[in-house]
């Protein structure tokens, strides 16, 4: 990232204030609704997951101290906003195929891995442009849509309609998004983990600008959370779709040239 156009750093910064208002306000999908934004931006993976995941380890681990100062501060009368005990099973279930996962986002290509996430992103895109997300119906399927969801989060971090299609059935909606918030803490230390391991740049001086960037979104967020958990959002996220659908086509043609 040292060698970017000044306008190729603006569009970043303003992706993470994106990426950060999304997180905050939906539990999910700051990765899944800027990664490929960012891919066009600048076409390399590994330049912003590191990103992405020190940021969703600060802002998920902030977000459920904060939600749960009461319990905390000793109160034995509050609830934790996590269920724990639905989380442990679901990370059972994922952490062989994450871990399978992790290993392939090292070892592909960036071509290749840009690719694979492109395509994904146009299979999410069309299910929230036509109102259709995944759902899982019975034990097998969830189990399914855990490891797979469990694979795609160790590639590119955008695991979660398949992962949130189980949890969103099995956890109550007051406590879904600091669930989730817990559950990829857990999954991205795996994949930072990891990142150390094979000696991947972290991009830490950038995080001195982007962490402030996605700070603000976050902020923004957490203001329309209670919003959004009494509204219904389909309108929404037809238009996300469809923008999405748009940026992974031309993001694969680009992979692909």
């Amino acid at each position: 990232m040292t060698e970017l156009a000044p306008l190729q750093y603006i569009l970043i910064g303003l992706i993470f204030v994106w990426s950060g208002f999304v997180r905050s306000g939906l539990g999910f999908g700051g990765a899944v609704l800027s990664l490929p934004f960012l891919l066009l931006v600048h076409n390399a993976p590994l330049v912003y997951l590191p990103l992405i995941s020190v940021h969703l380890l600060v802002f998920s681990s902030l977000t459920i101290a904060l939600n749960n100062r009461q319990r905390l501060g000793g109160s034995s009368n509050a609830q934790s906003t996590v269920d724990w005990q639905y989380l442990w099973k679901a990370l059972a279930v994922m952490i062989g195929p994450k871990l399978l996962g992790v290993f392939g986002l090292i070892t592909l290509p960036s071509g290749v891995l840009s690719g694979i996430i492109f395509s994904i992103v146009m299979l999410y895109s069309l299910s929230y442009i036509f109102n259709k997300p995944f759902r899982s119906n019975n034990r097998l399927v969830d189990a399914v849509f855990l490891m797979v969801g469990g694979y795609i989060s160790g590639t590119s971090l955008i695991g979660a309609p398949l992962i949130i299609a189980v949890v969103a059935q099995h956890v109550a909606k007051e406590r879904l998004r600091d669930t989730l918030f817990a559950l990829w803490f857990i999954l991205v230390t795996i994949k930072m983990a990891a990142f150390v391991w094979a000696g991947v740049d972290l991009q830490l001086i950038h995080h001195l600008w982007l962490l402030p960037c996605a700070a603000v979104g976050h902020v923004i967020g957490l203001r329309v959370h209670d919003r959004l958990l009494q509204a219904e959002t389909p309108v929404f996220f037809r238009v996300v779709g469809s923008v999405l659908l748009a940026i992974s086509v031309v993001g694969l043609f680009s992979a692909f040239r």
